[in-house]
């Protein structure tokens, strides 16, 4: 069964031993951060050895400055926990769900039909419910409100201030009005605004984007499509550098519409974070996830519709003519992202549930709680991958190349060239496109063991040979770029060298031990007395 909303997770975290309750005051400027970080890297060289790997999820139930009020952190750390929270034995289930999926086969007569009807009823468990009301509207605040209230964390000695670190945060693509759940860091600025941390490559930035076109043009925005408005969406793009810089002089003004739910159940928080098609509503991922649909309320002041089991939400805007200095913030690098400017979000009301518990994150130097989140994904949307991509075998995006530094990627080659098709593919794949360094290996290497990626990389390669750069987006938290967002990116062509290739040299054999002398020595282990 689904996980109703947090406080199900949070007691079934409890009942499967993964949850320790803390009930001594903590700060959460500095404090709660030193701790989490301590607990996330458990199990690991130099960290707390006597605890399981990931350490256990913490709630914090005696805040300082913050009296009744609960903080949830570091509940997906570990990969124990990322099953639980997704309810599976193996995330490998779930990609195999969503392979069945992309690869349903036209029913060709009435058993064939008989036999989808199943996976039809699933389909229908996928799509969110609208409902009158909810646990979110136990407390609705307009007026007496204070963002200072919430126990947000200060997480590193230079962040700019407090910052909402696990916000899933909802718009509406201004276009096709269908709904995005993106999950951005929000700086508290004061008792009424925040930043909004949505970099211009996500989903979100997108409707801000196409807000400020269709501002620019004087036209609505699903009107975009004149020879006219396009010149103005075209014109206001490259002055104010894709939305994100201010200029003195004719910014259009104007409104996107956000709202923000805060301590959803765990796929939901989850669905936040995977990459996406842009038309997939995320609500649609969580009830494939949770196999059930995600319940939604209507907000109190804008026109969109929220998670009716979420502990807080937060109703608001962003102005189209406002950015303000964002940052500094300790970033999953493990440096810090230097301030940079990014629109303002104005709260115009506030609900909650009683007693709301909060639910946030940390990120800094890997592993962290991100770091089994990342991996999930990995894993899940492998099929995705593949799809467009069929010749992928596997990848792998180690912990400590953050998720979009390296990619590991072993194919099944069948052609010159296929290496550099699949990079160029890669690069072209949503977030993947961030990704600054792919490394293509045979079907035959495990791009898990990165010891044997290690040998058979350094070994197969001729580097003038077999890398190439290419210039393209980069993440915006990518310190060492020529320019923010735009740098060069590298790929390795670590696959055996055809002679169609122009590779005329003998390749040689890997080291194998004849299988008989390998029986011969098991039969002899035990007399060997080695062990």
């Amino acid at each position: 069964m689904a996980y109703d909303d947090l406080r199900d997770w949070i007691s079934a975290l409890g009942k499967a031993g993964q949850l320790k309750r803390i009930r001594t005051e903590v700060d959460p400027v500095l404090e709660i951060t030193e701790i989490a970080d301590r607990v996330s890297k458990a199990g690991r060289p130099g960290h707390l050895p006597n605890m399981s790997v990931g350490g256990p999820a913490l709630l914090f139930e005696n805040v300082k400055g913050h009296p009744g009020a609960s903080v949830l952190i570091n509940q997906f750390g570990s990969e124990e926990r990322m099953k639980l929270a997704l309810q599976v034995d193996s995330l490998d289930e779930i990609a195999e769900r969503i392979h069945e999926f992309l690869h349903v086969k036209s029913p060709e007569g009435l058993l064939d039909k008989m036999k989808m009807l199943p996976m039809l009823a699933d389909v229908g468990k996928f799509f969110p419910k609208t409902v009158s009301k909810g646990p979110c509207k136990e407390v609705i605040k307009k007026d007496n409100f204070s963002l200072l209230d919430l126990p947000a964390l200060k997480c590193w000695p230079q962040d700019g201030g407090r910052f909402i670190t696990l916000p899933c945060v909802i718009t509406r693509d201004p276009k096709t009005g269908k709904r995005n759940v993106g999950m951005y860091r929000m700086q508290i600025y004061d008792e009424r605004t925040t930043g909004m941390h949505w970099q211009r490559q996500k989903v979100a930035a997108e409707h801000y984007r196409d807000m400020l076109r269709a501002a620019a043009a004087g036209v609505d925005p699903k009107q975009l499509k004149s020879g006219a408005a396009r010149t103005a969406a075209v014109d206001i793009m490259a002055r104010t550098s894709g939305g994100m810089n201010l200029v003195n002089e004719n910014r259009p003004s104007g409104k996107l519409e956000v709202a923000v739910a805060i301590g959803t159940d765990p796929a939901l928080t989850f669905a936040a974070i995977v990459p996406a098609p842009p038309d997939v509503e995320e609500f649609m991922i969580a009830g494939f996830l949770r196999q059930k649909p995600v319940e939604l309320v209507k907000c109190e002041t804008v026109d969109l519709e929220v998670p009716a089991n979420a502990e807080i939400i937060l109703e608001g805007y962003v102005n189209l003519d406002e950015l303000r200095s964002e940052g500094p913030f300790g970033d999953h690098t493990g440096f810090y992202t230097m301030q940079d400017d990014y629109p303002v979000f104005h709260v115009t009301c506030v609900t909650h549930r009683k007693n709301p518990i909060y639910a946030t994150t940390i990120v800094g130097k890997p592993p962290m709680e991100d770091a089994y989140m990342g991996k999930a994904v990995e894993r899940i949307f492998l099929p995705l991958m593949r799809l467009t991509i069929p010749e992928i075998v596997d990848v792998n995006l180690p912990v400590e190349g953050v998720f979009h530094n390296l990619m590991l990627v072993s194919i099944r080659k069948s052609y010159p060239g296929q290496a550099r098709k699949v990079m160029n593919a890669i690069w072209s794949l949503g977030q993947a496109m961030f990704t600054k360094v792919v490394v293509v290996v045979d079907e035959d290497v495990d791009v898990q063991d990165l010891g044997e990626v290690t040998l058979k990389v350094f070994n197969n390669i001729d580097p003038e040979r077999d890398i190439q750069f290419t210039m393209g987006p980069i993440d915006s938290l990518d310190h060492a770029s020529r320019l923010p967002n735009y740098g060069s990116k590298m790929g390795i062509d670590a696959t055996r060298k055809w002679a169609s290739e122009g590779f005329m040299r003998p390749w040689p054999d890997d080291l194998r031990m004849d299988p008989a002398i390998k029986a011969l020595v098991d039969k002899k282990w035990k007399d060997l007395g080695i062990e």
